[in-house]
């Protein structure tokens, strides 16, 4: 199992502009300026953050922050999300909250941040 550091080193290879920080109680927060969206999306990229809360690999990343201004090709807003301007660790901004939650089971030994990433990619795929 690699460490956070080396996980987020993974991390920031593929997005080179991604942030972490320790936000308290144990929990860090991973910004990622930009991700591609697939066709669908009123936008081409969004910027995303995430929580690595206490206790991770073992407790798992849940939920998303997306940029506030997202929203479908036809301007509606996606399904399972909300305007959130509490999210840990990020100064006060409007942001797009995600309630999007792991299918499968997360596996500490196994899965990485990396894994959460796809997850969130997964989700900007079903577009709805």
């Amino acid at each position: 199992m690699k460490t956070l550091e080396a996980q987020f080193a993974d991390l920031r290879a593929a997005f080179p502009g991604a942030t972490i920080a320790a936000y308290g109680n144990g929990t860090s927060v991973v910004v990622i300026p930009e991700i591609a969206l697939p066709e669908g999306w009123s936008q081409g990229v969004t910027g995303v953050s995430f929580a690595v809360p206490n206790g991770y690999p073992y407790a798992a990343p849940d939920c998303f922050w997306a940029d506030s201004s997202l929203r479908l090709k036809g301007g509606t807003q996606p399904a399972n999300t909300g305007a959130n301007a509490a999210q840990p660790g990020i100064p006060p901004t409007q942001t797009l909250w995600f309630s999007w939650h792991l299918n499968g089971s997360w596996n500490p030994s196994t899965c990485d941040l990396m894994t959460y990433v796809r997850v969130i990619r997964k989700r900007f795929e079903v577009v709805r």
